[in-house]
């Protein structure tokens, strides 16, 4: 088939499976040319995989794309991006399929799906990597701390490194060696007229400014290069302790007055029934905390123990280990469905934990929780002008999320979520892009304030004018603004 014919055929196939929610018929895809022509392997809907790989993380999205290409390099995600370019078919990009918005895929388009590049080079003498964007945070940690070495990404091992990256990337050594992207040297990008660019502070420096903390939006990012650092392992793990106002708002007392070399997340929220927990606690409000000391066992130590005062320990599963140690195993079968909201706060006082507290012994929903993140140390000695993540003042990152059974159960749940977080509002009126879902236009303006707008609206304009790369937190080219 030439490639006119190629292009029609797809013009034709999305016309039709635009008609119904879901695909029925694949006889518009010439997927044995698609086949031929790149390296990697192409998952059409009557494939047997096909709906293992069209499956996210989330359990909100059921969505049915009419292609999945698993890419094996960057001359297959040009080919792809070319392809739904000229096809003017939706795009999907997906790392590790975390997307809270279900931006991982898509119905009637075309998934182009790097979890086979894996391909990771590590400089142990530079501490240096250049990692593929199908590694997950997991995958690259356990390999570098093989080595002695680490970067920061989030808190999840099965979260891929172009999504996390893009965003951000706020996690266990967020105060010690602050977010991903400012770990990041140089990066990999085709762009959306299918063109390979490397990018640095000096090659394309718009745009390298623009993908750490812009997101998906300029193209895809098919490779990495890390800042790596020393540890040979952390004092960290689970402390979990009674919520009452005095624990709550002492907790996050003690993360902000802590050295840099801790970072933690106070997770306010129904205690699951984990084995290492008393039963009687099971389902009652607690602070699960995830602590991790970038330092000394000895010095860890010391951290420690200003949280294991506040309260008598429920559980205290807080060690030293090795950094790895501090992602829990995943549940690949686990597809949670819940409502979300992510904003910056001041300050969570006393006052505020009662409000904290308040809600959540008010609602049912069999999960609830308020996730608070003290920031500051490394995050806050970055210009807010350096990268596209400018809210490098914000103080403390909260996430409120109520999980739910069944789409009738979803808006109480989000009503709640949504009340919970007016009344923690503050003076910040940020936000951060890797934990929106679909907040809509105005909550992601909120992730780029003043000039950050403008200036990723411009590069927008110059590397994706057309808009290809939309689904994500999207960012529109400065003409169409």
């Amino acid at each position: 088939m030439e490639t006119d014919e190629f292009v029609t055929g797809m013009r034709s196939y999305r016309r039709n499976a635009s008609q119904e929610h879901h695909v029925q018929s694949t006889t518009a895809i010439p997927f044995d040319q698609l086949r031929a022509e790149i390296r990697g392997t192409v998952i059409a809907p009557d494939d047997a995989g096909y709906d293992e790989a069209r499956t996210i993380v989330s359990g909100e999205f059921d969505r049915r794309p009419s292609v999945i290409v698993r890419v094996a390099g960057a001359d297959d995600v040009a080919h792809v991006v070319k392809m739904a370019r000229d096809t003017h078919t939706e795009l999907a990009v997906r790392s590790g399929g975390h997307s809270g918005a279900g931006h991982s895929t898509t119905d009637g388009g075309i998934v182009l799906d790097l979890r086979d590049m894996k391909a990771l080079e590590i400089d142990v003498d530079g501490r240096t990597a250049w990692a593929e964007t199908g590694l997950t945070a997991g995958e690259f940690t356990t390999s570098a701390a093989g080595h002695g070495l680490a970067v920061g990404f989030g808190d999840t091992a099965s979260v891929g490194l172009g999504g996390i990256t893009l965003g951000g990337g706020v996690g266990y050594l967020v105060r010690k060696y602050g977010l991903t992207i400012d770990n990041l040297m140089a990066a990999e990008i085709v762009t959306a007229d299918g063109e390979v660019l490397h990018v640095d502070a000096d090659t394309h420096a718009d745009l390298f400014w623009a993908i750490r903390g812009g997101g998906g939006n300029f193209g895809v990012a098919t490779r990495f290069q890390f800042r790596l650092y020393p540890l040979e392992g952390v004092v960290g793990g689970i402390l979990v302790l009674p919520a009452t106002p005095d624990t709550v708002a002492g907790f996050i007392a003690e993360a902000d007055a802590a050295s840099d070399e801790l970072s933690t997340i106070a997770n306010v929220m129904t205690c699951p029934p984990m084995p290492f927990v008393p039963e009687e606690h099971h389902g009652s409000i607690v602070i699960l905390g995830m602590l991790a000391y970038a330092g000394s066992a000895e010095d860890g130590e010391r951290a420690m123990a200003p949280f294991r005062a506040l309260a008598e320990p429920i559980a205290d599963l807080v060690r030293p280990m090795t950094y790895p140690e501090m992602f829990p195993p995943d549940d690949g079968d686990y597809h949670p469905t819940a409502a979300a909201r992510t904003m910056f706060v001041d300050s969570v006082d006393r006052t505020v934990a009662e409000t904290i507290l308040e809600h959540l012994n008010a609602s049912d929903a069999p999960m609830r929780v308020a996730q608070l993140r003290v920031l500051g140390g490394a995050v806050a000695r970055v210009p807010a002008d350096a990268t596209a993540f400018a809210h490098r003042q914000s103080r403390i990152l909260v996430n409120v999320a109520a999980f739910y059974e069944g789409a009738p159960d979803r808006p109480a749940r989000q009503a709640w979520v949504d009340e919970l977080s007016e009344a923690l509002q503050q003076s910040d009126a940020g936000t951060y892009v890797n934990f929106l879902g679909s907040d809509g236009a105005e909550r992601i303006r909120a992730a780029y304030p003043g000039r950050t707008w403008d200036r990723l609206t411009e590069v927008k304009r110059r590397y994706d004018p057309t808009n290809l790369f939309r689904l994500n937190q999207n960012i529109v080219p400065a003409s169409d603004a």
